[in-house]
């Protein structure tokens, strides 16, 4: 206990307030939300490939995945919405594999792409590595219900024997916390170095979204546009690169709507540049493998769109 106790204070001096960077390293146009949206509305897979792009999110729990797949609504939406139930307490609260489909402003017409997420990686309490290597190759059926205490064998009513292209997930998020960062325990480190490890080697593309900057960082809670001359977030980022591999242009700093009564352009801003990444980055992804019999290293049924 003292050793982590130590080793949290050691990390937070890492993060202590210093001052702001005298521009941007990285440049956004805030004006530029109707641009986003309109990029955003008017993409569409090739014919003949996907019914929709799959993108599985992961991470601790209480990291704002699900307030992610929400925001993603809000913005698409243009009004504050809530699909994805979310914990208040920092407990897990994803215990069911689920599919996300995002309306357009239009009702029942949907983005060609879609989110899962799964529960927390908190030690026994979360889920197993397994389940999410049997999601990214498709194998888990909707409305499957994680067990911390057991993964899905394919002698499992959830198992499903069969994906197609559809079921499979085209790209992996991380999502982490800026308040969590610096005391992550090394046994969700180590399910996290598990599973990019696996996503490698099914050749599936990753990100990483930052979350609760605004929380992490005066500089930020003052104006949200402030992000990229922040150091804070700037060593937070590089950490998290450090940590899982993932190089910084796939990491996103960013702010989930979660207690907001109507939405604001600069925090649309910041999750339509990351869902843009992640759109494109997914895309090209399946798009490098059009044409061929295999995905994910492995031989699959029909497509069926």
């Amino acid at each position: 206990m003292l050793k982590f106790v130590e080793k949290f204070r050691d990390n937070s001096e890492t993060y202590k307030k210093s001052a702001p960077l005298k521009k941007d390293w990285i440049n956004i146009n805030w004006g530029a939300r109707e641009e986003e949206l309109k990029w955003l509305n008017s993409f569409s897979l090739e014919e003949g490939t996907k019914k929709h792009l799959r993108i599985l999110l992961y991470g601790p729990a209480g990291s704002g995945k699900s307030s992610f797949i929400n925001s993603v609504d809000s913005v698409c939406q243009n009004r504050i919405t809530y699909p994805a139930a979310v914990s208040s307490s920092g407990d897990t609260w994803t215990t069911m594999y689920k599919t996300h489909q995002i309306q357009k402003g239009i009702a029942r017409q949907y983005h060609p792409f879609v989110f899962n997420d799964v529960m927390g990686l908190e030690g026994i309490r979360g889920v197993r590595e397994e389940d999410i290597k049997h999601a990214m190759q498709g194998h888990l059926k909707e409305g499957y219900k994680f067990n911390a205490k057991s993964p899905l064998q394919p002698s499992d009513e959830g198992y499903n024997k069969n994906p197609d292209r559809n079921d499979m997930v085209d790209i992996l998020v991380c999502v982490v916390s800026a308040n969590a960062l610096p005391m992550m325990k090394d046994d969700t480190l180590n399910k996290m170095n598990v599973i990019t490890t696996a996503a490698r080697d099914y050749d599936i593309p990753q990100m990483a979204i930052l979350t609760n900057i605004d929380e992490t960082c005066p500089l930020v809670k003052k104006s949200i546009t402030n992000v990229y001359k922040s150091k804070r977030i700037r060593r937070m980022m590089e950490e998290l690169q450090s940590k899982l591999g993932i190089p910084l242009t796939n990491i996103f700093p960013l702010k989930n709507y979660h207690e907001e009564h109507d939405l604001n352009s600069d925090i649309d801003m910041l999750i339509l540049k990351a869902l843009r990444q992640i759109i494109q980055i997914a895309n090209d992804r399946l798009n490098k493998a059009e044409g061929s019999c295999f995905y994910l290293g492995k031989e699959c049924a029909p497509v069926v769109c």
